[in-house]
């Protein structure tokens, strides 16, 4: 009995969520998440060709993360995350064509070729990376909100981290100050169950991670990372409560990524079973049974919506492929804010 009712549950509230989302919501998600995925696939592949060198982490799997947090905020919220951060920027509404050729360490990269796979920044869509120091980017995120607060405007920042990331001092410390001046910042840790190769269960005596806001009173909770629509209705709730002046919140958005920590990851540490089972969640597979189950888009549209992206995907690779290298004198540019401060160019 509790078993049906658990399952009829689910299924009211599954009801619930598809009638409050639009048709344009659900293709919207599609094709962003869609677009996500098959650039990482060809990132991959690019990877393997060694047209992308250095540290290469995918994000395949943890998609609705993105997608539903972006149809949320506004373009001048701010973002800021960890090394995996491909996909951020592009559900920001930046080219995939400039992630690309930032990865292929080429000038016209969004972050000048300098970055690469794990640093991408852009002014422009109030993307603030993209950091390689496992936890750096928590305090970087608590600071950006001091910053908008400071000024008088009632924008947000989206801080994401990874479940081994909560081990870092830092974020108590951020934690306890966000708190202490009700910072307008969304903690989001991004728990794909492993920090590396090492499990949660391995790492900390507490494995619901959305705990440890409570040790500041901070608003937290666990959400279904496989699903847009409760990533949406969390961020919803938390970006309201900062609007507001009400301060921070912690969410345990609980993922998987398909793929390795990084492309030299054997995964020796988990079963095909263990992928298999959360394939069977795949968020883009949700986002598309619901579109069809409500025939908000034919197959032929469908189609149509999955060739544009190839094309994009694309266009991003011969943009990357066919883009020059910086030139040996874009190693001083943007270190001071001064243009015309000395150095000496060393050839």
């Amino acid at each position: 009995m509790e078993k049906v009712a658990a399952k009829n549950k689910k299924a009211s509230t599954e009801a619930k969520s598809a009638t409050k989302f639009s048709k344009e919501t659900y293709m919207k998600w599609y094709e962003s998440m869609l677009l996500m995925r098959k650039f990482e696939e060809k990132t991959g592949h690019l990877y393997i060709q060694q047209k992308i060198r250095g540290f290469c982490h995918l994000y395949i799997g943890q998609e609705a993360l993105v997608a539903g947090s972006e149809s949320v905020l506004r373009k001048d919220d701010r973002v800021i995350t960890a090394y995996r951060d491909h996909a951020h920027p592009i559900g920001r509404g930046m080219h995939p064509k400039y992630v690309m050729a930032e990865m292929m360490a080429k000038v016209t990269g969004c972050s000048k070729g300098k970055g690469g796979s794990m640093h991408m920044f852009s002014k422009e869509f109030n993307f603030f990376g993209g950091h390689g120091i496992v936890g750096g980017q928590i305090p970087l995120g608590a600071g950006i909100a001091f910053a908008d607060k400071y000024n008088g405007n009632d924008n947000v920042t989206l801080c994401y981290m990874g479940d081994g990331a909560v081990r870092q001092g830092a974020l108590h410390e951020a934690f306890n100050m966000a708190m202490l001046w009700k910072l307008p910042v969304i903690f989001i840790i991004e728990n794909n169950n492993y920090a590396m190769g090492t499990s949660v269960e391995r790492t900390s005596n507490v494995h619901d991670l959305w705990k440890l806001g409570l040790a500041y009173d901070m608003p937290a909770k666990p959400v279904d990372g496989m699903t847009c629509e409760a990533v949406h209705e969390a961020i919803e709730e938390a970006v309201a409560r900062a609007r507001k002046g009400d301060g921070p919140t912690l969410l345990e958005m609980k993922t998987y990524r398909y793929k390795g920590h990084s492309m030299s990851d054997a995964q020796t540490y988990r079963t095909k079973d263990e992928v298999k089972e959360y394939q069977a969640q795949d968020p883009i597979e949700k986002v598309l049974a619901t579109i069809k189950k409500n025939k908000w888009a034919s197959d032929k549209e469908i189609e149509a919506i999955e060739q544009n992206v190839d094309d994009i995907v694309a266009e991003s690779v011969k943009f990357g492929e066919e883009s020059p290298y910086p030139t040996a004198d874009e190693l001083y540019k943007d270190v001071y804010v001064q243009d015309d401060y000395p150095y000496i160019l060393v050839l």
